[in-house]
C-alpha cells in the first residue's frame, strides 16, 4: 500500500489562500476548489498562522522574533564570538612581546 505524497506549499501560497477565503462573498470551500486543495487545509493554515503569528513571529516585549531578525541575530552572535577570539589572541601576543622587551 503506497502512501499519498503530500504537497509542500509555500508560506506565501498559504497566506494568499487564507486572505482570499476571508474576502467578502468568498469562503474557504470556494477558494479550496479553485486551488485544488481541501477546505480543511485552509482552516488548518489559518489556525496555525493565527496561533504562531500572535506568539512567536511578531514583536513580543520589544523583541522582534521574525525569521529575518533571528537570522541577523545569529550572524551578529557569530561575529561577536569571532571578535572576542581575536581580542584574546591580541592580548596573548601583546603579553608575549611585552615580556620580550624587558
Amino acid at each position: 500500500m503506497s502512501r499519498k505524497k503530500t504537497q509542500a506549499y509555500t508560506e506565501d501560497f498559504r497566506r494568499e489562500a487564507i486572505r482570499r477565503s476571508e474576502l467578502e462573498g468568498s469562503s474557504a470551500k470556494i477558494v479550496a476548489d479553485e486551488l485544488g486543495i481541501s477546505a480543511q487545509q485552509i482552516y488548518n493554515w489559518k489556525r496555525q498562522f493565527t496561533r504562531l503569528s500572535e506568539k512567536q513571529f511578531n514583536t513580543l516585549a520589544g523583541v522582534d522574533y521574525s525569521k529575518d531578525e533571528s537570522n541577523e541575530l545569529r550572524a551578529l552572535k557569530r561575529e561577536n564570538k569571532k571578535l572576542k577570539d581575536e581580542i584574546e589572541f591580541l592580548k596573548k601576543v601583546a603579553a608575549y612581546f611585552a615580556n620580550g622587551q624587558k
